[in-house]
C-alpha cells in the first residue's frame, strides 16, 4: 500500500501538482515483535499428543524452520540424501527465491523414516494416504492440531509458531543472527533481530570494555 502511495506522489510531483513529496512516518504496530515459541518440554508434550500423520511434518518443521506449505509440499526430488540437503523451489518460497537448506540429524532421520514407508511413484514426502496417487495435505493446522494442543495443555499455537520456535532454539544454542538469516531464508537482517534478546551472550565482550574504567570507581 505504501509503495502505491509513494508512486502516486512521485507522479504528482512530476506533473507539477505538488512541489515536494511529503514525509510519511509509519507507526509500528503494537506487539509487532511479539511471537509465540515452544519450550522443549512443551514441544515434547505436543508431539506425544499429535496424530501419526501430523507428527512427522511437525518434527520436520522444528528441525528445519520451514513454513507449513513448504513442509507439506516437499517432494522427493527436492531432497539430496548424499549431500544431506533439501531446497524450497523459488515459486514455493515467500521471497520467490529458491532456498537451500542443510539437513541436521533430526531432519535426516525423519526423511529416512518417510522413505522407508514410501509408496512407489508417490512424489510427496508427507502424503495424505498410503496410495501411489495420494496427494499432500492441504493444511497441518487443522482441527486435530488444535485438539492436540488442548490435550497437551499448550497455549494456542499456530503452525507458523514452529518457525519461531526453531529460530529461538537456534539463537539460544549460539547460532549467529547472520547464519540464522541464511538458514531461514529471510531477506533482511531486520527479520531476525526479534530473536536477538534470547542470546545476549554475544554482547559479553562489548559489555566488558568498560571494566577497567568501572574498576577505578571501586579501587
Amino acid at each position: 500500500m505504501m509503495a502505491l502511495i509513494r508512486s502516486i506522489l512521485k507522479d504528482a510531483q512530476r506533473r507539477g501538482w505538488v512541489d515536494a513529496i511529503p514525509s510519511i512516518k509509519i507507526k509500528e504496530a503494537d506487539g509487532a515483535d511479539d511471537y509465540r515459541w515452544l519450550r522443549p518440554e512443551e514441544a515434547k508434550r505436543l508431539q506425544d499428543e499429535l496424530a501419526d500423520h501430523l507428527r512427522a511434518p511437525y518434527q520436520f518443521a522444528l528441525a528445519t524452520g520451514w513454513r507449513e506449505q513448504n513442509v507439506l509440499r516437499l517432494t522427493w526430488e527436492q531432497v539430496d540424501f548424499e549431500r544431506k540437503v533439501a531446497w524450497v523451489k523459488g515459486r514455493q518460497a515467500k521471497a520467490k527465491k529458491a532456498i537451500g537448506a542443510p539437513l541436521n540429524r533430526n531432519a535426516m532421520a525423519i526423511l529416512e523414516a518417510q522413505r522407508a514407508k514410501r509408496v512407489k511413484r508417490n512424489p510427496w514426502v508427507f502424503p495424505n494416504g498410503d496410495g501411489a496417487e495420494s496427494p499432500p495435505f492441504n493444511r497441518a493446522s487443522n482441527t486435530g492440531w488444535y485438539a492436540a494442543q488442548r490435550r497437551a495443555r499448550i497455549e494456542p499455537l499456530t503452525w507458523h509458531d514452529l518457525r519461531h520456535t526453531w529460530a529461538s532454539w537456534h539463537v539460544m544454542a549460539g547460532t549467529s543472527l547472520r547464519s540464522l538469516m541464511e538458514l531461514g531464508g529471510w531477506r533482511s537482517y531486520q527479520s531476525v533481530l526479534r530473536y536477538a534478546h534470547l542470546s545476549p551472550e554475544h554482547l559479553a565482550g562489548d559489555a566488558e570494555r568498560i571494566e577497567k574504567v568501572a574498576r577505578k570507581l571501586h579501587g
